[in-house]
């Protein structure tokens, strides 16, 4: 979807598409969740590149900055975040064309940050600067990385809560797909630190010096973002460790079992192995007790071995238990 947007008393305005050859100041055009058909009318009515365009709306595009054909192109990423899906926070590009007297915005989705644009919750936001313009979205964006971060690292502890009681695949895989988000996430922020060290280094932007200000405090937050989404991520990948280590250590728990249950049974197979062969049962007129006796007597030696062996590594864990807890 395509809108148009004006600047009235510092707030934006829509505008219909038909209006605006009766516009004085600059425009700003947003277009969202772009069809193929809304790409080829920016194409033909304002001259852009296809490829250019092509690449704004690849979910894959780095950020970057270079100068074209009567606009500059910045490509920034921007935090998403999509409910009832999963992994639910992403990031998807964001392409700024600015000519000398609008500015166009192409994403091939919605986020938060450019719905905060066009409400006018982005103070001092004036379309008469337009690196501002662009410094206060990535601003806005940083603003959204840290909250959403925030409440990945909420989901997290909650998640490893649950974890604690019952260990489930559905904890795991919510588990695994915020690391998937902390990892696009740290991904985006370090392709948009590179863009910002690019607008300084190489002027395609002019700034001035409040702008100067404003790049070197997004360049701060940025930072900061990147350090908690590598922290968190770093958090995250110890605990799907932690856990796998868990699930690893009750399945040996549960073979031991299942070892000592089928040396059980195995008394009981040998035993009846032992009469299947050519001896005569007990109690028969031929029959003789020496059978009897030595099974009964390898059934009650193997027994009393198990038994002793079993006793002696138990006392010896406990003892081990008891040192490891005096040395803390």
């Amino acid at each position: 979807m395509i809108t148009y947007w004006i600047q009235e008393n510092g707030l934006f305005t829509k505008i219909k598409k038909d209006k605006i050859s009766e516009v004085t100041g600059r425009l700003w055009i947003d277009a969202r969740n772009v069809t193929q058909q809304e790409i080829a009318v920016l194409q033909q009515e304002y001259n852009i590149d296809m490829e250019i365009l092509l690449d704004v709306i690849d979910p894959d595009e780095l950020s970057r900055i270079e100068k074209c054909d009567g606009y500059n192109l910045a490509i920034m990423r921007l935090p998403v975040f999509t409910p009832n899906t999963e992994p639910g926070y992403t990031t998807a590009p964001v392409g700024s064309l600015i000519f000398p007297d609008k500015i166009i915005t192409v994403c091939w989705t919605d986020c938060e940050v450019l719905r905060d644009l066009s409400a006018n919750r982005i103070k001092d936001l004036s379309l008469t600067d337009f690196p501002a313009f662009i410094i206060r979205i990535m601003a806005r964006a940083d603003i959204m990385f840290l909250r959403y971060l925030k409440e990945i690292n909420r989901r997290i502890t909650s998640i490893q809560t649950e974890l604690q009681e019952s260990i489930e695949n559905s904890e795991l895989i919510q588990l695994l797909n915020l690391e998937k988000s902390l990892t696009y996430f740290t991904t985006s922020l370090k392709a948009n630190q590179l863009l910002l060290e690019k607008i300084r280094r190489t002027k395609i932007l002019k700034l001035d010096d409040d702008d100067q200000e404003w790049l070197d405090d997004v360049e701060v937050d940025n930072r900061q973002a990147m350090e908690m989404a590598d922290t968190y991520s770093t958090i995250t990948a110890g605990t799907m460790d932690a856990f796998a280590s868990v699930i690893s250590n009750n399945m040996n728990m549960v073979m031991k079992k299942l070892t000592d249950i089928s040396i059980v049974l195995a008394m009981m197979s040998f035993i009846a192995s032992f009469w299947g062969m050519n001896i005569q049962l007990p109690w028969s007129r031929e029959a003789t007790w020496t059978g009897v006796i030595c099974v009964t007597g390898l059934c009650a030696l193997t027994t009393t071995t198990y038994l002793t062996l079993t006793f002696f590594l138990n006392k010896k864990r406990r003892h081990t238990e008891k040192m490891r807890k005096k040395k803390k």
